[in-house]
């Protein structure tokens, strides 16, 4: 029996204090610059769960329980629903087209280093947060960008 993807995902902004935004660039779409991004690897896994796991495969960067940035992973709050696009139907289950993403924000410092997973990511840089917008191939990606400055005033969350 195959396993499909869930259509429950996360997005994870990750930026320093001056509001430069890490985007990366995956492997198996080069114009294709992001966030990164994660479907929940089974239904029990929460989104914050989701969203240090996939911080932590995609970049080195280990927010997950018990590391040094683990307080600084941050829950927008925010949700977006969207059509998954045709060429990535396939790794869902026959009739899935909507995928609901959740919002997560990571602030780390300035130079931090960033270590990419290869099978995944080939590039990486840190933009301002406009630019990162503008660079982004999914449109609640660049949304996300867009809404930094509001968003990561708010600290309380997870």
């Amino acid at each position: 029996m195959t396993a499909f993807k869930l259509p429950e995902s996360v997005l994870v902004v990750i930026y320093t204090p001056a509001l430069d935004v890490l985007l990366i660039q995956r492997a198996d779409v080069p114009d294709f610059w992001q966030s990164v991004t994660g479907s929940k690897d089974h239904v029990d896994e929460s989104f914050e769960q989701t969203a240090r796991r996939e911080v932590f495969e995609e970049t080195a960067l280990d927010c997950r329980e018990g590391a040094a940035l683990q307080p600084h992973l941050h829950d927008w709050g925010l949700e977006n629903v969207y059509e998954i696009y045709p060429r990535w139907r396939h790794r869902y289950a026959p009739g899935v087209v909507l995928n609901t993403e959740h919002l997560f924000g990571l602030e780390v410092p300035a130079n931090t280093p960033v270590r990419l997973n290869p099978g995944e990511h080939t590039h990486c840089q840190w933009l301002p947060y406009a630019q990162a917008a503008e660079r982004c191939f999914s449109p609640s990606n660049a949304e996300a960008c867009l809404m930094l400055p509001r968003l990561a005033r708010r600290k309380g969350v997870s």
